[in-house]
């Protein structure tokens, strides 16, 4: 079983499916030279892609471009689906720092054959995750900051308000599809400047109000 916790509380969340969203933000589907959707496009990471804070990234050795994208991570508290916009933000119970590892160049060459990409996304340490934050906590989840540096260099600085489907949208459009359960994961995209990381580097992502978030590449 693969959990997260909750600040202030001592229970840890056992974690279910892990639902993540491309081209949420479009300067980041404009830097990969990708359309902005007309719907979103959802894939999912296993619970044995997460990796807790202060953890150690593994690189597999079929990859040599692996990249960092920050991410506002939504953890579902009640269950639902065909959720309703309007009810979405009641199914929330947390939220977290996430980060979703690519591995670009395999990404990129299984896209190129038409063929899915999960070996590119959900692949061991692919997800690390902070401590998450209660909901309210947080007064508005697309008003926040986040901030990735790698080594101490500034690499990604956005805004959820860049979203393009905001977490409401995205929680209803995905339960439409998949049940959500409590302890599932929603991962809600990423904003431009995501780049390389390297065994050796230390990557640190920051969402304003919500938490901190540090791992190691081995």
């Amino acid at each position: 079983m693969h959990s997260v916790t909750m600040q202030g509380q001592q229970q840890k969340i056992t974690v279910g499916k892990i639902v993540c969203v491309a081209r949420n933000y479009a300067e980041h589907a404009r830097e990969l030279g990708n359309p902005v959707p007309d719907k979103a496009v959802l894939f999912i990471k296993p619970a044995s892609s997460i990796l807790a804070d202060g953890g150690t990234v593994i690189i597999p050795a079929y990859s040599s471009g692996c990249h960092h994208e920050i991410e506002l991570a939504v953890l579902i508290g009640r269950p639902g689906k065909d959720i309703a916009e309007a009810e979405a933000l009641s199914h929330v119970a947390g939220y977290g720092v996430a980060l979703d590892l690519t591995l670009r160049d395999v990404q990129t060459e299984l896209k190129a054959k038409g063929l899915p990409w999960e070996i590119a996304k959900a692949f061991d340490t692919s997800c690390p995750l902070s401590t998450f934050v209660l909901t309210e906590t947080v007064a508005d989840p697309q008003n926040l900051r986040l901030r990735l540096t790698v080594n101490g260099v500034p690499r990604q600085d956005g805004t959820t308000a860049d979203m393009l489907r905001p977490v409401a949208r995205l929680i209803s459009e995905a339960s439409s599809y998949f049940t959500l359960e409590a302890g599932d994961i929603l991962l809600t995209g990423t904003p431009s400047g995501v780049g390389p990381i390297r065994s050796g580097d230390r990557v640190e992502a920051v969402i304003d109000g919500v938490g901190t978030l540090t791992v190691d590449v081995l």
